[in-house]
């Protein structure tokens, strides 16, 4: 398991699941912890089409831990299985998301959670940035940093967490993601031209413009999805990785089991009848 700290430092932030910054596990703030209320319009009604096949690496860029494992990890065990290779890339550590803990503490704490529930589903790189957790800012620095991370990786897919400024059950998402994922998709567009952030090529980060897909999850306008029958005991697994911080949020582990499977039986109803994760689906 490869724990890789590179990038531009470290340092940890609060996670999609926190109550108090309206992460996807949030009950009270309408993250995707919230999503078994149903999509919105057309978006939560009409049928999902099979995410395509034909990509090797995945990279994942999120805003904090936790992120991918409030719904994504699922997919991402299934990819894993059938042989390509997928690695996290995340701005911060989440040290802000845990309010009876100090950062200095939570930092590290929720790297190692996050290694672990990573290394579940099948991925052994996980890669912090440093940005710290709540208030990250969508600018420059940030699109370089995830320029020079998709440049090392040089993925084919390039997987998000809403950026949009709600969720698909109406609630209205935090600033971190909504950075982040916004400036993902300008750093994949940056990242394939080498007259953007020119320093890169001094460390040997030539330009990647292989990037064919764009998966966002949790998005309020899904259109794939992924079948994960076969894997959603070790989606579950993966967030229960977290253990700490879910102690934090009050949710045990029946609540993190009832949530996901929830989640992905009505994702199923709309895919082919089994449990599954949804993506909105932007190609390139």
């Amino acid at each position: 398991m490869n724990g890789s700290t590179g990038g531009a430092g470290s340092r940890d932030t609060g996670g999609p699941g926190s109550r108090d910054t309206g992460g996807p596990g949030s009950r009270d703030t309408g993250g995707p912890g919230s999503r078994d209320t149903g999509g919105a319009g057309e978006a939560g009604t009409r049928s999902l089409d099979p995410m395509p096949q034909d990509w090797r690496r995945g990279l994942a860029v999120v805003a904090h831990p936790d992120d991918m494992e409030y719904g994504a990890s699922g997919a991402v065990a299934r990819w894993t299985d059938e042989g390509r290779t997928v690695s996290y890339l995340l701005a911060s550590r989440g040290e802000a998301g845990i309010d009876g803990m100090s950062p200095e503490e939570a930092g590290p704490l929720r790297e190692r959670e996050q290694i672990a529930g990573a290394a579940a589903v099948g991925v052994d790189r996980v890669e912090f940035l440093d940005h710290p957790d709540g208030v990250i800012e969508y600018g420059l620095p940030l699109r370089r940093d995830l320029a020079a991370g998709i440049r090392r990786n040089r993925p084919d897919l390039v997987v998000l967490i809403n950026h949009r400024d709600s969720w698909s059950g109406g609630g209205l998402n935090m600033a971190d993601h909504r950075h982040v994922g916004l400036a993902a998709l300008d750093a994949v567009r940056d990242a394939g031209n080498r007259w953007v952030f020119q320093d890169l090529l001094a460390q040997g980060l030539e330009p990647w413009d292989g990037v064919r897909y764009i998966a966002v999850a949790a998005s309020p306008h899904a259109t794939h999805a992924v079948d994960i029958g076969d894997t959603l005991d070790r989606a579950v697994a993966s967030l229960l990785e977290h253990r700490a911080y879910l102690e934090a949020l009050g949710q045990s582990e029946q609540d993190v089991e009832h949530f996901l499977r929830t989640h992905a039986t009505r994702v199923g109803r709309r895919f082919n009848g089994t449990p599954a994760c949804d993506f909105e689906l932007i190609t390139l």
